[in-house]
């Protein structure tokens, strides 16, 4: 087994290699109101997946790393999937799924947004991010 690549800072940051995903966009029906749920809404999803990523730099082969739409496929069936209450659910689940499928990833990432809210006032996007660690969110 290769060395981890996923080191983190003093305040549990993770450090190191890692794919990364910005600005996902996807319709969704997530929220708590029944209008979330009947009309859905357009949510905005980044991904960082740390993993080693050494032996794909220097082969230069798609075999030693994992391609971003495989992560992207993921973050698809889960955001346009079954309807959540909740973006800490639905984030949960993205990074569950990841670790799931593959085994190389040692922590993600996972920010999900919502552009349009209903609150009074100016802004880009309301939402969760949340970091999972393989070593510790997931069981063996």
């Amino acid at each position: 087994m290769a060395a981890s690549s996923c080191e983190t800072t003093g305040n549990g940051i993770p450090t190191g290699d890692k794919l990364i995903l910005r600005g996902l966009k996807f319709h969704g029906f997530h929220g708590v109101k029944s209008e979330e749920k009947k009309l859905g809404q357009k949510f905005l999803v980044d991904v960082d997946a740390w993993m080693d990523l050494r032996n794909a730099g220097k082969s230069d082969l798609l075999s030693d790393t994992i391609s971003y739409t495989d992560i992207y496929r993921i973050v698809k069936e889960v955001v346009e999937g079954q309807s959540r209450d909740l973006l800490e659910s639905v984030a949960q689940i993205v990074a569950s799924k990841i670790f799931t499928n593959h085994s190389q990833i040692s922590a993600v990432r996972v920010k999900v947004g919502k552009p349009h809210v209903a609150v009074h006032g100016s802004l880009d996007y309301l939402g969760v991010e949340i970091i999972r660690y393989r070593s510790i969110d997931v069981s063996n």
